[in-house]
């Protein structure tokens, strides 16, 4: 039985357009006695001051109330929120919500395709499993999919999604028999013939290779693992001085710095990889060098034609696809700042920079966004990352990240497990000394966000300021992802009856997926959905809760109303 809390609290929601209603209605259900506020579309009013009891709900406007009026009585055992002395509503938690928000992407591989591992790795924390199509072929990646697909199948409140992730077009160094070592200064020549392979030669795979370089240019090996300068060429060959010398191994990626190829973002081979995808039901593409929105409204095309209900991620990983930033994120439903090509294409001082404007711009457009490459390189050699590395995973999530990525490091290193653990850790230790800020929009804002916006900013409110999680019903998915663009301080219990969505859900800052059937009682499915979590210690007898049932798709709500419910957990 769920019920209202033997305690006050005092609550200001600004006034805002076409938001609340003249006379709002406050009220009481029989029985549970649950709080239930409801908002209509009207015009605006002044702040409304809202009491929470055990026994009665009084609301009421108060036209001389203010944001500096806002106090807030915070509930254990959720923790303790205090408003600071000025206006901005910075909350200090005392005791946390241990799940962790930023999400973690694991790249199955040689190290970690195992049943054994796979589950493992979802233990330790992985929630979406990468796919790399630069490597395998899809008989492994079917057994990749098969595995986590059967790890999923037997929880209801866990969930590993599956991203698969396209080659692009790259320009890699063919084979060589043995590693070729290269000292700074010696002339080293690569050549569009194919098969070639000696001490001072090495084919690639891409015709165009000669017509793209240009005397004076410099070429990257493996994002500058290795570098060469241009020196001459020839109808079929690049002439080239060892700038930074080493053992240049088969497949290698080639970068020229500054520049991309003039390759097609979707190859042949991605093409094929993509409809593997389709008839897999993987969850998410990653696609690789896109460098404008024409190449995702190619590829959403394909997939509705083909009825699949799989997202687009765009790598932003190219020179070429800076200047195109907005509309390649616009035509997508998020990106993912590759580092590793994108710093060898542009100047490596410009990573961090473009890092933190890619993470702004998806999140302005409540997209989610992936940081990847390095971030825990060491570990693949090595048990322990270095000072470095924890500091790069710490910013990531600082700057809001809704997942952060492992490639080498879980696919082909000797510590997958460990890489994991590590970044768990630091990122759930990030996310416990951030200040969580409230940012209610004001003045010519306010009219511009969508209600179910509005509603999800206010719910955020809400919930922050009396130190409870959110429990939020959902068949779109829509109102759990606007809840997570406003970064509540606890977790987004996001219950859904589509299994498609709880997976889907799984990439965003915040948000717990949890599949459950709906009833047509609402009574019942909040109950259903409070014992659950009751029943697996995510929650806590005598802990307060906040209900939210909003979005596209009105579920048991008339359509013009949007409802927030405060209820204390009890068995």
């Amino acid at each position: 039985m769920a019920t209202t809390a033997m305690a006050t609290a005092t609550v200001n929601l600004p006034p805002s357009s076409a938001f609340m209603s003249s006379t709002p209605d406050c009220l009481t259900s029989s029985g549970n006695t649950v709080t239930d506020i409801l908002f209509h579309r009207q015009l605006p009013r002044p702040p409304l001051r809202l009491r929470l009891s055990s026994t009665s709900t009084r609301c009421s406007y108060d036209d001389n109330a203010t944001d500096s009026d806002s106090t807030v009585t915070a509930f254990p055992p959720n923790g303790f929120a205090f408003p600071s002395i000025d206006n901005n509503w910075r909350l200090t938690r005392v005791n946390l919500n241990s799940q962790r928000k930023t999400k973690i992407i694991c790249t199955i591989g040689p190290s970690s395709s195992s049943r054994d591992m796979i589950w493992k790795l979802a233990e330790a924390g992985m929630n979406v499993a990468r796919l790399n199509m630069s490597h395998g072929d899809h008989a492994s990646h079917q057994k990749t999919i098969d595995l986590v697909k059967e790890y999923n199948a037997q929880f209801e409140d866990r969930v590993v999604a599956i991203m698969l992730d396209t080659k692009g077009p790259e320009v890699r160094s063919g084979d060589v028999p043995q590693p070729i070592l290269l000292k700074e200064g010696q002339e080293f020549n690569f050549t569009i013939k194919r098969g070639v392979s000696t001490a001072d030669t090495v084919s690639v795979n891409y015709d165009d290779f000669i017509n793209d370089v240009a005397v004076g240019d410099i070429i990257l090996v493996d994002g500058g693992m290795m570098s060469f300068a241009v020196k001459s060429k020839t109808e079929n060959l690049v002439k080239c001085e060892v700038v930074d010398g080493g053992e240049l191994k088969s497949r290698r990626h080639l970068n020229v710095r500054g520049k991309s190829a003039t390759l097609p973002s979707i190859t042949e081979k991605d093409w094929e990889d993509i409809k593997f995808g389709v008839d897999n039901q993987v969850d998410f593409y990653a696609v690789s060098f896109v460098k404008d929105a024409k190449v995702v409204l190619e590829l959403k095309d394909y997939l509705k034609r083909c009825r699949a209900d799989i997202s687009a991620i765009v790598k932003i990983e190219s020179a070429d696809s800076i200047p195109n930033l907005h509309s390649i994120i616009s035509a997508s439903d998020g990106a993912m700042v590759a580092r590793g090509d994108l710093g060898a294409e542009l100047p490596i001082e410009e990573v961090p920079l473009l890092q933190e404007e890619i993470i702004r711009r998806c999140r302005s457009m409540q997209k989610p966004v992936i940081v990847a490459t390095n971030m825990l390189e060491s570990m693949i050699d090595h048990p322990t990352p270095t000072r470095a590395e924890v500091s790069d995973i710490a910013i990531a999530v600082r700057e809001g990240a809704d997942a952060i990525m492992l490639s080498g490091e879980t696919a082909h290193g000797k510590f997958p497990l460990k890489a994991v653990k590590v970044m768990h850790t630091v990122a759930l230790r990030t996310e416990s000394s951030l200040p969580f800020t409230s940012s209610l929009l004001s003045g010519a804002a306010a009219y511009k966000i969508h209600m179910s916006d509005r509603f999800a900013l206010h719910a955020t409110e809400m919930a922050n300021s009396l130190g409870t999680p959110i429990i939020v019903f959902t068949r779109t998915g829509s109102m759990a992802i606007a809840l997570s663009h406003y970064r509540p301080s606890s977790t987004i219990f996001a219950f859904t009856n589509v299994e498609r969505v709880k997976q889907r859900l799984s990439l965003y800052h915040g948000a717990m997926p949890i599949h459950m059937e709906f009833t047509d009682d609402i009574e019942e499915t909040f109950s259903q959905a409070l014992k659950l979590l009751l029943n697996k210690g995510l929650v806590a007898e005598g802990q307060y809760v906040t209900l939210v049932q909003s979005g596209a798709q009105p579920i048991w709500r008339r359509e013009s109303t949007h409802h927030i419910q405060v209820r204390i957990v009890q068995s």
